[in-house]
């Protein structure tokens, strides 16, 4: 029987790549997307085209009752959620917070860590062994922002993320008697559209060889060890961040 995996923001980016490969290594794929409905319909065909279910769930992320609804959508459709990737985000035109407007932060903060502390506690309510779940494994993405400390005009990004690596490191000790595995991605450049939000002009371009790699690095390649820390080859790994970020 197929595993069934839940990923936020899956329409694009790093969500995207996690929802096709996930396909590739068995799993059925709920995809989640804030308001891009052709995209995520797009992510559900290669996740059929692999040969596995999928369906798409538009929701508010920072919302508790439109994340139990996602949950309950994807279990009455696929089954329980035995994987969950809390990945989608957004990132804030880079400023110094001296010039950063209020309600820019709060909307940063919103979901970049808000909304991650609402998703991570419905997965654990679902998965829990003690409430009746069958255990499970999540992965929450960061970004290397939170130990470059925001630099490049990035504060209110690399501060919520900063918060994510708390959360991922101290649910990952709060319920692995439970039965969950919690784990972290710290991407670095990664080249995803992502990085037109940023207001800087072909930012891959201009910084892709500052990394000491020599490039940036692609959504495949966060992927790829996304679908590794779920596995059952990760079975010893929790509360733990890894960075995907080229020796940055």
């Amino acid at each position: 029987m197929a595993k069934v995996i839940l990923v936020t923001g899956g329409s694009r980016g790093i969500g995207a790549a996690c929802c096709t490969l996930a396909a590739e290594h068995g799993y059925d794929v709920a995809i989640n997307y804030a308001g891009n409905a052709a995209a995520a319909d797009a992510v559900a065909t290669a996740v059929e085209a692999a040969g596995r279910r999928a369906i798409t769930i538009q929701g508010d992320i920072s919302d508790a009752s439109a994340v139990a609804l996602m949950f309950d959508t994807t279990e009455a459709k696929l089954g329980a959620v035995d994987a969950f990737v809390s990945n989608a985000g957004v990132i804030n035109k880079s400023a110094p917070l001296a010039d950063t407007p209020i309600e820019e932060i709060r909307r940063v903060v919103e979901i970049d860590l808000t909304a991650h502390l609402i998703c991570n506690r419905e997965a654990v309510r679902r998965m829990a062994t003690s409430r009746g779940g069958k255990g499970g494994a999540i992965v929450n993405i960061s970004s290397k922002a939170s130990t470059l400390f925001g630099g490049g005009g990035f504060i209110v990004y690399g501060s919520a993320k900063g918060g994510i690596d708390v959360l991922t490191q101290g649910l990952g000790r709060e319920v692995a008697a439970d039965g969950i595995r919690v784990n972290g991605l710290r991407p670095g450049l990664i080249d995803t559209d992502i990085q037109d939000d940023t207001g800087i002009e072909n930012r891959i371009a201009k910084f892709g060889s500052s990394v000491p790699i020599g490039r940036a690095g692609t959504a495949l390649e966060v992927a790829e060890a996304v679908i590794w820390l779920l596995s059952d080859q990760a079975a010893y790994v929790t509360g733990t961040i890894f960075d995907v970020s080229g020796g940055r």
